[in-house]
């Protein structure tokens, strides 16, 4: 039977791991990530679970033991943040190209320079063109959720491909939440024994990842776009089944207070839970205000976010990442390039905000509806306004 307890949301993430019953964990420590990995040496060293816990030197490393371990058909786990992140672009291209099936956690830290070890999403938005299908957690209690269906989705014969799940550094990585851990039963239930389609084996030896020429490369390519496209198929069917064993629903595109709204607030991760507060103030107010938070970025599910914002005239982006020398962020471009074509798109106006773990308010977001409103009554052409940039 499932236990409701107050947890720290990084141990929290690392009982669902053991709860998972991984074979292989690769880790290497970087803040704000390291309490995950450090629970889990902790679980293997008592017996709580029995895996192989490989401590290796460096995050490029950490994946490439991964790589290794799905290949040969074992259940793999990471985590890392930040420049950890960074250094295993290169192998996040093969673990995809490859379709194996595995799960990392990004605990989102700001990339330097300066250093920086708070809060934005510039650490994951480099890796969207990686292939891996990409999640957000907005609590604990998703945290634990999405790291036991990243699984499940990944080890699915029709999708063979890497997931990872974001949750936002220290905001939510280190905080105490209540949170409801299923017990073994439930998650066996949910999450059966991984039985890999392909595998390395002495016995039957193959090659995997060789050389490709120009004359395969493309198809290759096509073959991961569809596996990728076609997994958001695999990833409803994985939350209905959860909601039926666990009774938690969850959606590609959450919305929050959206019926008779003209102007929506579009947010990733925790900070959505402020936007929500920002939005129950500015109701109190007699703004038509609502919010819609993507928690499935990679596929983008873009059925679900013309349906959430089919009645909206204002869209006001937020984004922790900014595009250098570009249109903003990468959340208002994907947004901005979804809605190019369509003749009845809302006003879209983009904020880049919260950098560097820089705080967001209620009142901050108050005043980004507001702005969006105000720019759109004007019609003022932007490209994107930084938020609470100090003039000395």
């Amino acid at each position: 039977m499932a236990v409701r307890k107050g947890m720290e949301v990084s141990i929290a993430v690392s009982e669902a791991v053991k709860l998972a019953n991984a074979d292989v964990i690769s880790a290497y420590p970087i803040t704000p990530q390291t309490h995950i990995v450090e629970h889990l040496s902790e679980l293997v060293a008592d017996g709580e679970l029995k895996a192989a816990f490989v401590p290796v030197e460096s995050e490029h490393s950490a994946l490439s033991a991964c790589v290794g371990a799905a290949a040969a058909g074992a259940r793999a786990y990471t985590a890392t943040s930040s420049q950890g992140l960074a250094l295993m672009h290169e192998i996040m291209f093969i673990a995809s190209g490859l379709r194996l099936p595995m799960v990392m956690t990004v605990v989102n830290r700001a990339l330097s320079t300066p250093i920086n070890i708070w809060n934005d999403l510039s650490d994951i938005m480099p890796e969207r063109d990686t292939g891996w299908i990409q999640l957000f957690a907005i609590n604990g209690q998703e945290a634990v959720d999405l790291t036991l269906q990243a699984f499940r989705i990944a080890e699915d014969p029709r999708v063979l491909l890497p997931v990872l799940v974001n949750l936002d550094g220290f905001i939510l990585s280190h905080v105490i939440e209540p949170v409801e851990m299923p017990d073994q039963e439930q998650v066996d239930r949910f999450l059966p024994v991984f039985k890999p389609v392909m595998r390395l084996d002495p016995d039957q030896p193959v090659t995997y990842g060789a050389f490709g020429s120009p004359d395969v490369y493309t198809e290759v390519k096509k073959q991961l776009e569809e596996a990728l496209v076609g997994s958001q198929k695999v990833v409803a069917e994985v939350w209905k089944e959860f909601r039926s064993i666990f009774g938690r629903n969850y959606k590609p595109i959450e919305s929050y207070k959206t019926k008779g709204a003209e102007t929506l607030l579009l947010t990733l991760g925790s900070i959505s839970e402020t936007a929500m507060s920002a939005v129950d103030a500015l109701r109190e107010k007699g703004r038509k205000v609502g919010l819609i938070h993507i928690r499935l970025w990679r596929p983008f599910p873009f059925k679900e976010f013309f349906q959430a914002i089919r009645e909206a005239k204002v869209l006001a982006v937020v984004d922790r990442a900014l595009t250098p020398g570009g249109i903003g962020g990468p959340v208002g471009l994907e947004v901005k390039s979804a809605l190019f074509q369509k003749a009845d798109r809302p006003y879209v106006a983009e904020f880049v905000a919260g950098l560097g773990g820089r705080d967001l308010t209620v009142e901050l977001f108050s005043e980004m509806v507001e702005k969006a409103i105000g720019y759109a009554r004007k019609g003022k052409e932007m490209r994107y306004e930084m938020i609470g940039v100090r003039e000395k």
